[in-house]
């Protein structure tokens, strides 16, 4: 037994090692606006080994993992202290998602997830899931984790065990390994599942992005990507929601729309990243888009592209829930690139890097939607006859 043992470890721990190594490779970008990498930079088997297995030949003489993972996905992402660092959703074989820390030197590989996950404090009503961490550092001082915390919806008929209630959980932290937990965002527009807080004062309140919705799956009458402020973080409630940017018939956006991470501030204006979703014969499918605000007042857009920025291709479209992109985590650094960290099919993470003069191109120059086929047919025609005079 100790042979085997031994064997399945050395083995395990050599290939494990070697995914973790892995240098990625930038794919030549036709489009210019965005450059993907042929692997992803998070998978299930990047979870740390004494994560998954007794290291103990005593107790596990046939080294058998004893903790299984299924995906690493929909992270948060901030820079801090030199370091790229992911707030990862990590989802076990048991269906439980958590949040662990993995940090890269370069953020586009060597991604390493750190020695422990993230103990999130439990106050009131445990949660029975957690996922999606938004990460912001505000100018009050505090990293806040904002994430949908998701619980058995208690008005459920007799034997419904999947029905569900969101609302988002407040979490902060200095380091990144003690977190506060504070009191779920109060709204009064039905459920919260993907809420982003703003890095500043707005009007000497704390300000939020929101995405109401009237049930757990279905947005009903709500939907799209909402606003709104409040007095304190300590017990946030929003009092006063206005919808900024809302689903749209016949778009990408069609179903439902929601921000994903905190915008980026340039000269031109703030840079938006959402996700959008609309209905197919096979199911929801999940694209990203951008769009910018105005410099002096973030929730008024100025420049909406149409159609989507990123959307899912080849292997990313397949997985837990196929044909989905979704990104809650970028990183804009100080020599102009910017990282952007999505997750395909709700089964691992990607990166694609640009830079702020290629969104603040893409927002300024790409045609709007008209949301009409004849006027898409107007916007290719307008490009085909300036081509034309010069060609």
């Amino acid at each position: 037994m100790k042979k085997i043992f031994e064997e399945r470890k050395t083995k395990i721990t050599r290939e494990h090692e070697a995914l973790l190594n892995q240098k990625n490779e930038a794919i030549f970008s036709t489009n210019g606006i965005y450059t993907r990498f042929v692997n992803p930079i998070l998978t299930r088997d990047h979870v740390p080994l004494h994560w998954r297995f007794d290291m103990n030949p005593e107790t596990n003489p046939m080294f058998l993992e004893r903790i299984g993972f299924n995906a690493a996905f929909n992270a948060g992402a901030i820079k801090w202290n030199g370091k790229y660092l992911l707030a990862v959703r990590t989802e076990g074989n048991d269906r439980k998602s958590f949040f662990a820390i993995a940090e890269s030197p370069n953020g586009v590989d060597n991604f390493r997830f750190w020695e422990r996950p993230i103990t999130l404090p439990q106050i009131g009503e445990w949660d029975t899931n957690v996922y999606d961490m938004r990460l912001t550092a505000h100018e009050d001082g505090w990293i806040y984790g904002i994430f949908c915390t998701e619980r058995h919806d208690p008005n459920a008929p007799e034997g419904d065990t999947s029905a569900a209630v969101a609302a988002a959980g407040i979490a902060r932290t200095k380091d990144f390994k003690e977190w506060e937990r504070l009191p779920d965002l109060i709204s009064h527009s039905g459920q919260q599942r993907n809420v982003v807080l703003f890095e500043k004062f707005v009007d000497g309140k704390y300000a939020f992005f929101t995405r109401p919705q009237d049930g757990f799956i279905d947005t009903g009458k709500g939907g799209g990507i909402g606003w709104g402020l409040s007095d304190t973080i300590e017990n946030a409630e929003i009092i006063e929601e206005r919808i900024i940017d809302s689903k749209t018939y016949h778009t990408v956006y069609e179903v439902k729309n929601g921000l994903g991470p905190h915008p980026i501030y340039t000269d031109n204006g703030w840079l938006h990243l959402a996700h959008g979703v609309r209905n197919t014969a096979a199911g929801l499918r999940y694209v990203l888009y951008v769009f910018m605000a105005d410099k002096n007042d973030v929730t008024k857009i100025i420049h909406k592209p149409a159609g989507h920025f990123l959307s899912p291709l080849k292997d990313e479209r397949v997985g837990d829930v196929s044909n989905v992109l979704f990104a809650n985590g970028w990183i804009a650094d100080d020599d102009g690139t910017v990282y952007i960290y999505y997750a395909s099919s709700d089964t691992r993470m990607h990166v694609a890097t640009t830079t702020i003069d290629k969104l603040i191109d893409y927002c300024e120059n790409t045609p709007e939607d008209g949301l009409h086929s004849h006027l898409s047919v107007k916007s290719i025609n307008e490009l085909i006859d300036s081509n034309l005079e010069i060609m």
